[in-house]
């Protein structure tokens, strides 16, 4: 059985998040607000079904997937581009593949006692975030 992501998340720390926006090509303002924010996630797991919504109070955004399923990913409001993503599981890791304009594209999230582990990736640039359980 797959590790269990259900639940509230929110945001304690972010290590390199200006260098992986840079990377995606994002403007400087939108840079500066969004370094600012403490997004919160919402993570509704149903077998390999992911629904996995972030809040701020600049932008919310929503992913859906199914484990092993690629799909088109609109990420309208982050860097508003189009990609096809594949997510699959590597151990207990959730592995996004992100294909699309931008090299080595994607993120990694796992699990480390109540803390929820991001690892977002584009071209050479790594950000690190961790979640609390709410």
């Amino acid at each position: 059985m797959p590790v269990d992501f259900n639940g509230t998340w929110n945001l304690v720390s972010n290590d390199n998040f200006e260098g992986y926006m840079t990377a995606l090509g994002i403007d400087f303002a939108t840079r500066k607000i969004a370094k600012m924010l403490k997004p919160q996630k919402v993570i509704k797991q149903d077998g390999d079904l992911f629904s996995i919504h972030t809040t701020s109070t600049f932008r919310d955004y929503t992913l859906q997937f199914k484990i092993g399923e690629e799909f088109e990913e609109d990420n309208k409001g982050l860097d508003n581009r189009k990609c096809k993503s594949l997510v699959t599981w590597d151990d207990d890791k959730l592995i996004c593949v992100q294909t699309g304009e931008k090299k080595n594209r994607g993120w990694t999230h796992w699990l480390e006692g109540d803390d929820l582990h991001l690892e977002l990736r584009c071209e050479n640039q790594v950000c690190k975030q961790v979640f609390k359980r709410a």
